[in-house]
């Protein structure tokens, strides 16, 4: 990795037209005023005419509006957030905030959207960094300019796109400490933007902002559900990806499955929406095994929760529990097929008008029926759901929204989420499962080690709903002759 001159955080970006300096323990000790002169100049036009709006601008047009009328006479600021250091001078790749992006169809760092109240609204505007500055030597010097990272678009590029007006973002801080009037912002993602509004703005007014952000995005609009399908159909295709290289897993270890499906995603996404959990044999029954450092081995169970972001930032999350070696064991199907009819009976409760715990009250209820059956609680089946005796062994709730993050709409008000009536346009997840640690000594040993989780994207329809991964075999069997057919 090259090492450039000057590191550049938004923190402690200086002013555009201060001197550069080159950092400390770098090759080369200044620049001459002859090589600044040449880097200046020399340079073609190369400022796109052609752009089209991107595909989602009426949608997030109709959310800031939606937006602008919850909160009339508001300034109201939405940051993107910076880089995060990884370590030392490097950083992870960004991920914009979800309601940034989710209002402006926008990803890049350092981005904020602000709504100015007017008399009939609202008047958007988005602050961005501009092209990288060639008179000043930034655009080489400093460790964000666009020949260390790439171009960015430009102010009038940006608003082309995004259908926004657009901004230079570093006078956007001296503007907001000059500024009057009520103001919300959303935190926890700049800082500077943050201090700016210090006496602006109070946290419950802020926390308002965030649940209703929140809460905008429990109905997904015709683009959403279309990227959600993507993303599902994207995740399938991962899914089929592990199948066919297990036997290379198994001569390494539970990577080669992370890493396979993580080349699906960035070959068709922008990348996994979540750590993918990649956990064999006993590491199963750990509910968010991302270390995937594990041995992978014929005979015993693999459970593979892992999903697709799209480009646009919208996230699959699909779950199969498959047999290594390509077929169950007897007592591997009896579980699976428990957490299979578990399943079949939350994925039923899934209805408009109905409420959003009932799927998850009909996949406990089978569980709980199986676990009586085998002697493993002392029924009836009413006493076990009453005390929630079945917990030991099903851990988790069985599903939560899904959309742009993996557990979407998760500031909502509880009687907006899970108390609340589901509508057509909502999207959840629904994945019961049953977990036999391998120290639990109060199953039968041949229980233990033994962890079954399927988790499948359902979207609310008018008359129902529908599986949007199905895509992906579920019963028992399916299952078995699926695999089969990918090895060959």
């Amino acid at each position: 990795m090259a090492e450039e001159l000057n590191p550049s955080t938004p923190e402690a970006a200086e002013e555009e037209e201060q001197q550069i300096k080159p950092r400390k323990n770098g090759l080369y000790a200044g620049v001459s005023d002859e090589l600044a002169e040449n880097m200046a100049g020399g340079w073609a036009d190369t400022e796109r005419h052609d752009l089209q709006p991107i595909a989602q601008a009426p949608h997030t047009a109709a959310r800031r509006a939606a937006l602008s009328r919850r909160f009339p006479g508001e300034r109201l600021v939405i940051p993107a957030g910076h880089l995060k250091t990884r370590s030392n001078d490097t950083e992870y790749s960004f991920r914009a905030s979800t309601e940034y992006a989710y209002l402006t169809g926008d990803q890049t760092e350092d981005g904020v959207l602000v709504l100015e109240p007017t008399a009939d609204g609202h008047r958007a505007t988005i602050y961005l960094l501009p092209r990288s500055n060639r008179e000043n030597g930034e655009f080489w010097l400093s460790g964000q300019g666009e020949l260390w990272v790439g171009r960015r678009h430009s102010l009038v590029e940006a608003e082309q796109l995004l259908g926004i007006p657009a901004k230079d973002v570093r006078d956007l801080a001296e503007a907001l400490r000059e500024a009057t009037g009520p103001v919300r912002a959303v935190r926890g993602h700049d800082a500077g933007i943050e201090t700016a509004l210090t006496d602006k703005v109070t946290a419950e007014r802020d926390e308002e902002l965030r649940v209703y952000l929140s809460e905008a995005r429990l109905v997904k609009d015709a683009f959403e559900i279309a990227e959600l399908q993507k993303a599902c159909d994207s995740t399938a295709r991962g899914f089929e990806d592990v199948v066919k290289v297990l036997d290379r897993a198994e001569a390494t270890s539970e990577r080669y499955i992370e890493g396979t499906f993580f080349l699906r995603a960035r070959v068709e996404g922008n990348d996994v929406g979540y750590g993918s959990i990649c956990a064999a044999g006993e590491h199963a029954t750990t509910l968010h095994w991302v270390r995937n450092d594990g041995a992978v081995r014929s005979g015993e169970l693999l459970l593979l929760d892992a999903g697709v972001e799209t480009t646009e930032l919208y996230t699959a999350d699909v779950t199969r529990t498959l047999p290594i070696n390509g077929r169950y064991s007897e007592l591997q199907r009896k579980i699976y097929d428990a957490v299979y009819d578990a399943q079949e009976a939350g994925i039923a409760a899934v209805q408009p008008g109905g409420k959003f715990r009932d799927f998850h009250d009909a996949s406990q209820r089978v569980l709980a029926e199986r676990l009586v059956e085998w002697g493993l609680l002392e029924g009836p089946v009413e006493r076990v759901l009453e005390l929630g005796l079945q917990r030991r062994w099903t851990l988790h709730g069985t599903g939560h929204m899904l959309g742009m993050d993996v557990h979407d709409c998760a500031a909502a008000r509880t009687e907006a989420y899970v108390d609340a009536t589901l509508e057509p346009g909502m999207c959840l997840t629904v994945e019961p499962g049953l977990y036999f640690q391998v120290d639990d000594l109060t199953v039968p040993e041949e229980y233990r080690g033994i962890g079954v989780r399927i988790e499948d994207d359902i979207l609310v329809t008018e008359d129902g709903n529908r599986n949007l991964s199905a895509a992906l075999p579920r019963r028992a069997d399916e299952v078995e002759s699926w695999m089969a057919a990918l090895r060959g």
